[in-house]
This record gives structure tokens, sequence and C-alpha cells, in this order.
């Protein structure tokens, strides 16, 4: 299959990771986040850290929108859905994110409430067409991937006339994730040398947008896509901008990327949304100018605004790494009870829970049981 087969080339592979080992300074730690958990799970399936010289290190950022939303986002969710006369619609890795009291969404809708999986957010529209006496409330969450993909529900409802329609918004930025983690007072910032950037999230955006990141910073940021060789190449282009002392946003990803993205999906956005003042993201804490609300035009298909929520902080449960593994400080080995206490069917924290989260991504691909072989530098 074309992109696909080409970019999973084992021998190809061995001759890029070759190129790196010979590229790299010896004297020298390269620390380089991928920021996507589609990149995370690339790296974890295909081995390829066993590629890499030992100075060269692959850290996991926080590019899971589920894993990133916190407890207290779970909570309200699980509110709107037990009240009467309402169906919640969601996305399935959210019904199993743990919220507080051992709850879940999952949990809730085995108890009576009306929760369903959807696999778009027009499915959400159709079955408020199909239940006019039921408030009908679609969770949305994702980065600017899946944001249009909402304004495209609330649109829909909004020519259909549908009154019974809402959406819980919990859609997050990626640049302000990024700004994050590399302004934190404390070692974060040191932490990262060089960023893989996402690749979904940058089709929509484009690739303009990190070049403030870039000169802020002065740490080098690559656009990738998630096949194995993807990855590779861009590591290797991290490694010759860091070698050069250049620090630049280039685009591995050019058969997918562009420098404007997508404008009409953006035209959409930015008709429908407005930031948030500030949120809160899981392992973050507050970050400003982070999120995306409904505008006023809009708000009417609100949920925030047709449901009194309460909200309040809610903190992760005390064994669980999640929060620092989201920052990059730990990995998912780090976590006492990762694999034990917690696995993909007994999930603690929301990086188990996740198709795109570290830990399920550890977990699936054996990273935590197979002795990394790692090659000479």
């Amino acid at each position: 299959m074309k992109y696909i087969d080409e970019f999973r080339d084992g021998e190809l592979a061995q001759a890029i990771g070759a190129a790196i080992r010979r590229e790299v300074d010896p004297e020298r730690q390269y620390n380089l986040m991928e920021f996507c958990g589609g990149h995370t799970h690339a790296i974890a399936r295909y081995g390829l850290p066993d590629l890499l010289p030992r100075n060269v290190r692959m850290i996991h950022g926080p590019g899971c929108p589920v894993c990133v939303l916190p407890i207290g986002r779970i909570n309200n969710a699980i509110d709107i859905a037990s009240r009467p006369n309402v169906i919640l619609c969601s996305f399935g890795d959210t019904l199993r994110v743990p919220a507080s009291g051992q709850m879940s969404l999952l949990k809730a809708k085995a108890r009576g409430a009306d929760i369903r999986m959807v696999y778009s957010s027009l499915d959400a529209v159709t079955i408020a067409q199909q239940n006019p006496d039921k408030e009908v409330v679609f969770f949305g969450i994702g980065f600017e991937t899946t944001t249009p993909t909402t304004a495209v529900a609330v649109k829909k409802a909004e020519a259909l006339g549908l009154p019974n329609f809402s959406v819980f918004c919990n859609h997050v930025l990626t640049p302000a994730a990024l700004d994050a983690i590399l302004s934190a007072e404390d070692e974060d910032a040191s932490l990262v040398h060089g960023v893989v950037g996402p690749a979904h999230v940058s089709t929509i955006i484009g690739s303009k947008p990190y070049d403030a990141f870039t000169a802020r910073y002065r740490k080098p940021l690559v656009i990738a896509g998630f096949e194995p060789l993807d990855v590779l190449l861009s590591v290797r282009m991290l490694i010759r901008q860091l070698n050069e002392g250049r620090a630049e946003v280039e685009n591995e990803y050019t058969r997918t990327v562009t420098a404007e993205g997508n404008r009409k999906a953006q035209a959409m956005v930015e008709d429908m949304f407005e930031l948030r003042p500030s949120f809160e993201w899981r392992g973050l804490g507050e970050v400003p100018w982070s999120a995306l609300q409904l505008r006023e035009r809009y708000r009417q298909f609100d949920a925030e605004a047709r449901f009194t929520l309460e909200r309040r902080a809610v903190a992760d449960a005390k064994a669980c790494e999640c929060g620092a593994i989201l920052r990059g400080r730990k990995e998912p080995k780090d976590c006492k009870i990762f694999g034990t206490v917690c696995t993909p069917e007994n999930p603690v924290g929301a990086c188990m829970v996740s198709s795109e989260g570290a830990c399920a991504a550890y977990y699936t691909f054996g990273r935590f049981t197979i002795p990394i072989v790692e090659a000479n530098a």
C-alpha cells in the first residue's frame, strides 16, 4: 500500500539507524520529545529505541487528548449523563477513563445513565433527531484534529433547528501545551532538546504556528508522520539541527502537511470557537489560553451554559504517575503500579486507557518486559 509499506522497510530502518549512530556526538546527550501519542505507539511497536545510540533518548509528551483531560472534567460528564432525560454521546476511549470514587462513564452507564458510544460527532446529531424529548450532549474532545468535526456537528444541529443538542467542549491546543512544558520553572524545560512534532494536528494548523515556539525556546521541531521510517528520519533531522546549532521548524511529513494547513477547517473553527482564558490539563495544571469554547453566537449549543456544573480540580490517584509521564518526567515503567495493579483491563490512570496513551503503548508492545538492547554509540 502506497505510503505505508515503503515506510516500514526493515532494511531502510537499519540504514537510517546506522546513519544516526554515525552523526551523533558521543559526548553529547540528545533528549527528543515526541509530542503525539501516535508517535509513542510507533516507537514502542516497531522497537525504534533499539536502533538508536545510547545518548539519544525518546521522551513521551502530552499528545493524547484523553490522557490530558483532568478528572474534574470526567466528573462533569458523569454529572451530565446522570441527569434525567439526558443522553451523553462519547467516543470509546473516554468511557473508561477513571473519575472520582472509582467511577467512570462506563460504570455510570452500567448504573443506568444513558451513555452511548459514537464513531462520529454527526452520530450524536442523528441521536438528537431521533430523541426530541431528550437532551443529547456530545462529549467533544481532542486537539486541533477533531475540533472541526465538532464544528460540523454544531452547524448541522443549527441547520436542523435542534434545540435538544449541545456539546460539552473539551478541545485543547497543541502549541499551548508545548509552551507549558518548555516554560516550566523546574527542570522540565532543560530536559527536552528537540521535539518530534505532531502529524494529524499539523495537517489542520500547518507548520507555521510552531515558528514562534522554535524562536522563543531555541529548540528544533520536526513534524513527522506515524510510520517507523517517518519517526527515524525526523530523529535524524533533529540531530542534524542540534549538531549544527540550528533551531528551526522542519517538515518530514510533506506528503500530508503544508505550511498553511487546512484553511477551510481553520475558518470553520475560527467562526465557531474562541479561546478560554484558562483550562486545566492533567499533569500540567492550569494552562492559560490552551482550550476552546463556543462563541456567544453558538452558546445555545454549549452544555456548560445549559447545565450547572461544579468546577474543581481533583487530584489523580496517589500511586498513579500519569501526570509525570505526560510531562516527560517519567516513563511508564517508573510507575510502581504499571502492569500490576494498573492494566488495560483495570486502568488506574488515563495513560493506560487511551489507545494513544504511553502506558498502553508500553503494555501492548511489551516494552516493559523485553530488555531493550541498545545499539553502540
